[in-house]
């Protein structure tokens, strides 16, 4: 049996263990190990597994997940998240369908602290699905725009998304990081035009809010300033040089604890919660590195991305033909897969495509991030729909569904606007300190 042909093998084995609901780093060590195995020898696996899992778990880099992560586990714990979401609902909870908006920027300002899709629904929606349902909005638009506007914490810094895409193709962080800030607000932007056009269509689906003078909405804008200052500071000095991601990581965990301490809104208990949540959240996300440090070995060996590349390249479709042919992929896969399981697979084989036909590997990291995104949000595994139906309560699967639709239009023009104009991506990132 050829290389390719084992390698080909060996994808089959890892879908089928991942359909057998073998978590998706464990699928990959197994593939890996036995993959290696069977083309190298015992001696061979072996070292490989040792000195991979060695090499992930010592990477400096990957420092900034737990410090990021426990960032943001301790702003939800001390409910800064609920300071974000009413300074948000306090400047445009007045406008028609403003509370689907307010969740919109609420989901934006946590996740760039908290850097996680999952975490930024289950927060924000805890927070505004109660408050919707109050004032009457349907509960399409309620679901929809939290599940949607939690993708973003996938997109905008700091994004886990882009640590492991930096760690698995030797980018650098804070230059992804920078290139995540004005299409997440592009994104952001799109989301709330969605609303707009959602209730322009049917009123009736998101009435308005109380309208608030402008002071009040200045001293509600005052009580989510610390987390405010927290962003300012982590992720600008990212940009100016100041401190490099894994320095930023810990100045904003350290900053974001001492708020907590003098505002008093987190106990004992609540801080037990964020450092055993953010010990299972790092413990998962080095395991998938771990398992996609064993993986790559193999796919290597095998020529995998070899034979992709020069498939795609006999198939005469060009640069954009091929990155089209890609973006589908991601779509197909995201249907089923999580978007992480879908980065770590699925990156080995793409990117030397994308590298070699002269893409940015920055921009394509945006491009990958956004359509891994939408799985996040279609049917049938839609990760975050799940996560809003379990908050949400009695709302329908069918309904969330129904829900997101249009936001996932909105996703899809923002990616055609990044894919036509790049600058969108690369503006910030090609203007930091010492670029």
């Amino acid at each position: 049996m050829s290389d390719v042909a084992i390698g080909v093998l060996g994808f089959v084995c890892l879908f089928v263990l991942m359909v057998l609901r073998t978590p998706v780093a464990f699928s990959m060590l197994i593939v890996g190990f036995f993959g290696m195995l069977a083309t190298g020898g015992m001696r061979f696996a072996g070292a490989t597994l040792v000195t991979e899992t060695y090499s992930a778990v010592t990477n400096y880099s990957l420092l900034v997940v737990p410090m990021f992560v426990l960032l943001g586990n301790v702003a939800s714990e001390a409910g800064f998240s609920r300071g974000l979401y009413d300074a948000a609902n306090a400047w445009v909870g007045r406008f028609r369908g403003g509370l689907a908006s307010a969740s919109v920027l609420g989901c934006a300002a946590f996740s760039a602290v908290s850097g996680s899709s999952v975490a930024t629904a289950v927060t924000i929606g805890k927070v505004a699905l109660p408050e919707m349902r109050r004032l009457g909005y349907a509960d399409g638009l309620s679901t929809g725009s939290v599940a949607a506007g939690g993708t973003l914490g996938f997109l905008i810094p700091p994004s886990t998304g882009f640590v492991i895409y930096a760690i698995l193709t030797e980018q650098s962080i804070g230059r992804l990081f920078m290139a995540g800030i004005l299409p997440g607000i592009l994104m952001c932007g799109l989301f709330i035009v969605a609303v707009w056009l959602t209730v322009l269509r049917n009123p009736e689906a998101g009435r308005r809010g109380p309208e608030l003078s402008f002071r009040e909405r200045l001293r509600f804008l005052a009580g989510a300033a610390p987390l405010i200052a927290v962003m300012v500071i982590s992720i600008g000095g990212i940009y100016i040089g100041a401190f490099t991601p894994v320095e930023s990581s810990a100045v904003g965990a350290g900053l974001v604890m001492i708020f907590a301490a003098f505002k008093r809104g987190m106990g004992l208990a609540g801080f037990r919660n964020a450092i055993l949540e953010t010990v299972q959240t790092t413990a998962m996300l080095y395991a998938i590195v771990i398992g996609a440090n064993v993986l790559n070995p193999f796919l290597a060996v095998t020529h995998i991305p070899d034979a992709f590349g020069e498939l795609m390249t006999s198939l005469g479709l060009g640069a954009y033909g091929s990155l089209a042919m890609i973006i589908l992929a991601y779509v197909l896969l995201g249907m089923f897969l999580d978007g992480l399981a879908m980065l770590v697979i699925t990156l080995p084989i793409f990117y030397p495509v994308i590298t070699g036909f002269g893409f940015n590997p920055i921009w394509f990291g945006v491009v990958a991030v956004i359509v891994i995104e939408m799985g996040m949000i279609t049917p049938p595994v839609g990760l975050n729909v799940f996560v809003i139906r379990a908050v949400a309560g009695d709302v329908p699967m069918a309904t969330i569904f129904k829900g997101v639709m249009p936001f996932l239009a909105a996703m899809i023009l923002c990616l055609l606007m990044i894919i036509l104009f790049p600058q969108i991506a690369l503006l910030i990132p090609n203007s930091m300190f010492g670029s």
